[in-house]
């Protein structure tokens, strides 16, 4: 039976999801939005990334192996797809968080996970707050190194980094050329959502799968702009948290004890996101 919406998308986001529930009737929606989302992350960072592509194109077999060859062949069909919005978005609404609303189309946001992702006219709002080419800081920073750069500590699909592109787009600014990214989420679905779509807007950026609160870090995505651009000769990960490799013990180093003292006990869900209630 065909999806029914809640609410109707545009004809783009869709055609998207279409292709998306049409991939197998033996998982769930979820499922098969996950797996797609892991295979379709997998493949570009395989093209760039040679030190980590031995254990993810394991990854990738295992994940596939679940599929029929017809499956398979529409999980590749599925990621043309994407390929093709995220370009008529782009032409007709400039950088647009299109996974983010395929997620919620699907109606995968519910209250067990507890993500809801920012709809894009708040992102574009941020963005235009946070950016501004009139901005003599701004101004500064293109001026002595050429870009500047975007700390986000839960990037979850992307769209405040889109919002900011489309600030950065408006003012005459280039973002594929003017921007370095660094993002973090606990939630890998989010990391590859944003993995995807910055990689495929040509966007220079590492995705970080790891706790912001913690800083624990598992695994690094470095999207195809990134690496070809040598943008990691370029910044030098200025800053000691978001380094692009996994610091030694020696490295680590101990916060200092405040003298504050806060009574505040955080419960965490099951998805390993924290709630204070």
């Amino acid at each position: 039976m065909a999806k029914k919406y809640k609410f109707i998308p545009s004809q783009n986001i869709k055609a998207l999801c279409d292709a998306i529930t049409s991939i197998s009737d033996r998982y769930s929606t979820w499922q098969v939005f996950e797996d797609w989302l892991a295979m379709s992350a997998i493949a570009i960072s395989n093209s760039v990334d040679w030190k980590h592509s031995v254990d993810r194109e394991k990854q990738y077999m295992q994940i596939v192996k679940k599929y029929t060859k017809e499956e398979a062949d529409r999980i590749a069909a599925c990621f043309a797809t994407l390929v093709n919005v995220l370009q008529t978005e782009f032409e007709t609404n400039g950088y647009t968080d299109v996974l983010g609303s395929v997620f919620h189309a699907l109606e995968l946001h519910n209250k067990y996970h507890g993500q809801f992702f920012t709809p894009n006219h708040i992102c574009e709002f941020m963005g235009r707050a946070s950016f501004n080419g009139s901005d003599p800081n701004a101004k500064t920073l293109l001026e002595e190194q050429g870009y500047i750069s975007a700390l986000e500590p839960c990037i979850g699909s992307g769209g405040l980094v889109l919002g900011l592109c489309k600030a950065m787009d408006i003012e005459k600014h280039n973002p594929q050329r003017e921007l370095c990214v660094t993002g973090e989420d606990i939630d890998i679905k989010c990391v590859y959502m944003s993995y995807l779509q910055l990689s495929l807007l040509g966007i220079p950026a590492v995705i970080i799968h790891g706790n912001t609160l913690t800083v624990e870090e598992w695994s690094h995505w470095f999207t195809p702009a990134y690496v070809w651009g040598f943008w990691d000769a370029k910044t030098k990960h200025k800053g000691t948290k978001y380094a692009t490799e996994p610091k030694s013990q020696e490295e680590k180093m101990t916060a200092p004890e405040s003298s504050d003292s806060y009574d505040i006990k955080f419960a965490e869900a099951r998805n390993g996101q924290m709630s204070l209630f």
